[in-house]
């Protein structure tokens, strides 16, 4: 067979496009009205998340933050436009190979949105509509794709590209219906009444925030919060479908639905949440106060086994963590979360449940659309994390940064005030000190603090600063001692090392 001229090739291109569209269009919408995370590009994004390296995951997130799902859908919407691409220069000289390139990326939406853990036969329906509306598509674009470049066989071409745009529009104003009708989960949430706390939490006193421009609130706003987990498509649950089991080794089992969750002994907390993937002087971290059910209350209610050392947290998407079990039976404020700063959980940060446990990082602790408790054992389960190498009980390091001036500042000689943030959550932040160049180290002034399970900022004034590029450092106290001076990376255990920034003093 002759190789296809140019005009070929464009048009070949363009129907590869334009049957991918079609694909993940239709697939979106059939899964909107069956089931949302079963849609193919939802089903592929979460299998990228889960496969994906740990190293490479932990390189998203120092890159990108907390806008790593968009720089994955972004590399995925790229590599499926190539794909598409290729299946329609492959089409154009052989039709069978592109069917069955077709057929295969079906199957593997498919397989991807069937082995999600709470998935049935009916996560098949929409990959497979998805690849019967991707064919005929497909087919009709090729076969108007292949005459002589005569000004006929391009209006025919053309028709086909308007009558498949047309379609396409008309899929994704359908889509945004039913995701519409069935997206309810947040005007659900703003019916959610948070009841008062039986056990307030104490009153964030004076004096906790440094007053310094650019320094973080002492208090994290709901909506400046940082987002760092494995849902590529974030869960819609429904409170009145949301239920709570405790199993495992325990004396009975225990089911906990969401209206008998708030009509329990909740108390209030504030509490700093730290991401294991947080570099050294980040910002993922991040305090608020939280209203929900002590885990021991729950767990005291199941009866746990003394052979008990674990507790296996679920989410709805099937994310795992394990938590020691001690941290959730002492008497620190480790909470089935409803609330974050007086209000209902944004469905984001997990509504309408989730775990909060003072001192151990996220991904051991704040399981989000939590649905399930198995109290078992480290030698006998593992969790999402730790199946990839990472520290099983994750407590947290302390860590101290400067937020005042950021590195890179240009500042006026003189007087220069510094300002950070510190953590070490349930021990708790003794002091705080700060080197300029070799210098002496130097105590700061520490804010006032409501418990040692919150960060607490301080600061400092560099006298006598002279003109020319300066490293500022810093290192916080514990109870135990200093923190770390030696440099690690995230991966697997929590970063560690002083945080150093450099300025420019003119």
């Amino acid at each position: 067979m002759a190789a296809p001229g140019r005009a070929h090739c464009g048009r070949a291109t363009l129907a590869g496009l334009l049957a991918a569209t079609v694909f993940f269009l239709l697939g979106w919408a059939s899964a909107a009205l069956l089931d949302p995370p079963a849609a193919p590009h939802a089903a592929l994004g979460a299998t990228v998340v889960d496969l994906a390296p740990a190293g490479l995951k932990d390189w998203a997130i120092a890159t990108f933050g907390t806008a790593d799902k968009v720089a994955l859908a972004v590399v995925m919407v790229t590599v499926c436009a190539v794909l598409a691409v290729a299946i329609g220069l492959l089409g154009i000289r052989h039709l069978p190979w592109a069917t069955a390139a077709v057929c295969l990326l079906t199957a593997v939406c498919a397989v991807c949105a069937l082995t999600r853990p709470d998935a049935d036969l009916v996560a098949l329906v929409p990959s497979a509509l998805a690849g019967v509306a991707g064919l005929l598509a497909l087919h009709l674009l090729l076969q108007r794709a292949g005459g002589a470049a005569a000004p006929g066989d391009r209006r025919r071409f053309l028709t086909g590209v308007g009558a498949t745009i047309a379609v396409s529009a008309l899929v994704a104003a359908v889509g945004s219906l039913l995701t519409r009708s069935h997206s309810v989960t947040e005007a659900v949430r703003e019916q959610v009444q948070v009841p008062e706390p039986v056990d307030d939490a104490p009153p964030i006193p004076p004096g906790t925030q440094v007053e310094l421009a650019g320094m973080p609130p002492f208090v994290t706003p709901n909506e400046d919060f940082y987002r760092v987990d494995t849902a590529f498509v974030v869960p819609q649950v429904d409170p009145q479908d949301w239920q709570l089991r405790v199993h495992g080794l325990v004396d009975q089992e225990v089911r906990l639905t969401f209206d008998e969750l708030l009509d329990a002994a909740l108390v209030a907390a504030t509490i700093t949440v730290t991401c294991v993937s947080n570099t050294v002087g980040g910002d993922l971290a991040g305090n608020a106060t939280w209203i929900g059910l002590p885990v021991r209350d729950v767990l005291a209610r199941a009866g746990v086994d003394p052979s008990a050392d674990m507790v296996l947290s679920r989410s709805v998407d099937g994310f795992t963590a394990s938590t020691p079990l001690p941290v959730l039976t002492d008497d620190r404020d480790a909470l089935l979360a409803v609330a974050m700063n007086g209000e209902p959980l944004p469905v984001e940060h997990g509504f309408p449940v989730r775990m909060v446990v003072p001192g151990l990082y996220g991904y051991v602790s704040a399981t989000k659309w939590v649905t399930e408790l198995e109290v078992t054992r480290f030698a006998d389960a593992t969790a999402y994390w730790t199946d990839r190498g990472w520290d099983p009980r994750g407590p947290i390091k302390t860590a101290c940064r400067i937020d005042v001036p950021r590195s890179g500042s240009e500042l006026p000689a003189g007087s220069v005030p510094i300002g950070g943030t510190a953590w070490a959550q349930h021990r708790g932040v003794d002091r705080v000190q700060v080197q300029v160049d070799e210098g002496p180290w130097q105590d700061a002034d520490l804010a006032a603090t409501p418990g040692v399970d919150t960060w607490r900022q301080w600061s400092f004034t560099w006298d006598g600063a002279h003109p020319g590029r300066h490293a500022v450092r810093c290192r916080a106290w514990d109870a135990t001692g200093v923190q770390t001076e030696h440099t690690a990376p995230p991966l697997p255990n929590g970063a560690s090392g002083y945080h150093v920034v450099s300025v420019l003093i003119s």
